[in-house]
């Protein structure tokens, strides 16, 4: 496995395995694929897992803390997150990190980070003394290094990044969010301040996984055939400035080719001609995206029952994919009920806003 060393020079893989999008059985994590899966990556070189408190719903954490306690836990390197939106007094960074200790069953944390950063939420954290509780929990060894997941304007960023001497930080990034976002401008300045970048989202949360068909007819254009979501994680890993790019996989071959790509993608590795097949692709998903919904998840349950991701999901692609009625079959099944009989379509939504409130991506917030 190709590493790439942080700030501090420790050697990371260049890929690491986000515990976000594991895979479930019965709406729960399916705990033997999901082990194989790890498993699989950790004894091929993949040293970085990242999760947080609240993916699967609470259950990501415990999951790693089960598997990785017998042998695995001394071969990576662990990333979980503060809910910084919960914390409303000093107290409760004691309380969270305490049982995110028993959940990974673990009394050390490599990166701990403040999840889900924007302006307003960091400054409120500080004059809480946040910051302060992080350096006193990193002098007495419970946590290694210091940083904060991001999902607001490059502004934001970087006074966020100049507010403090973080060690590590977590972006989207990927080639249609080049400019969105903290985007290449903050990833060059977080990198320049002597940050190590972590990146999220490579393939847009499997958005980049799939190509209309203009897009596959730019990408064959290539002498080197590879798959839409290879042509993605290829962009992010060819970036200097990132250190190790997070992939939700579901599946043991999406695994194996991520851990291909990243072996054999070093940093300005792509040709000219290459990169200009990115912009023309680029352009094609731009005419046919209809919502930057990457699936996260943040915004379930909804109070009227509305499977929110899942609607975006499909209302992009059919869009994306003219002529494909597949979208609309799963809409009127799946989530219009006729299969289960549980509704979950976007027409029961009440207009209530939570969702726009705790969505990371703040693509709604005009709208309401």
């Amino acid at each position: 496995m190709q590493m790439r060393k942080t700030n501090d020079g420790t050697e990371i893989s260049a890929l690491g395995f986000g515990a976000m999008r594991l895979p479930k059985l019965n709406g729960r994590i399916d705990k033997k694929m999901a082990k194989e899966l790890i498993y699989y990556a950790i004894d091929h070189g993949v040293n970085f897992i990242d999760t947080a408190l609240l993916y699967h719903e609470g259950n990501s954490e415990s999951f790693l803390g089960e598997i990785i306690k017998d042998g695995y836990r001394d071969k990576v390197k662990l990333c979980t997150k503060a809910p910084a939106w919960a914390i409303t007094e000093y107290e409760d960074m004691e309380k969270y990190l305490k049982l995110q200790f028993e959940k990974l069953q673990t009394d050390c944390i490599d990166y701990y980070l403040l999840h889900n950063l924007n302006e307003g939420s960091f400054f409120r954290l500080k004059e809480l003394g946040i910051l302060d509780y992080l350096e006193s929990a990193k002098e007495e060894g419970k946590i290694k290094h210091i940083g904060f997941s991001f999902h607001d304007s490059t502004m934001a960023f970087k006074k966020i990044v100049d507010a403090y001497t973080w060690d590590v930080c977590l972006i989207q990034f990927n080639f249609l969010d080049e400019n969105s976002q903290a985007g290449k401008i903050g990833l060059e300045y977080a990198a320049s301040q002597g940050i190590t970048v972590l990146v999220m989202g490579p393939l847009k949360g499997g958005i980049l996984a799939e190509a209309p068909e203009e897009a596959l007819e730019i990408w064959s254009k290539s002498k080197v055939k590879r798959t839409p979501a290879e042509w993605a994680l290829r962009w992010v890993l060819n970036h200097p400035d990132v250190t190790c790019v997070l992939s939700g996989m579901g599946e043991l071959e999406q695994v194996k080719m991520n851990i291909k790509v990243a072996n054999k993608t070093y940093p300005n590795s792509i040709p000219d001609d290459e990169m200009k097949l990115y912009n023309e692709v680029k352009k094609v998903y731009e005419e046919h995206l209809k919502v930057e919904c990457t699936g996260g998840g943040y915004c379930m349950p909804c109070p009227s029952g509305v499977d929110i991701p899942q609607c975006f999901t499909l209302y992009n692609q059919k869009h994306m994919f003219k002529g494909n009625f597949a979208p609309d079959y799963l809409y009127l099944t799946v989530l219009g009920g006729a299969s289960s009989g549980n509704q979950s379509y976007a027409g029961l939504c009440n207009g209530c806003g939570n969702c726009v409130k705790v969505c990371p991506q703040n693509w709604m917030s005009p709208y309401f």
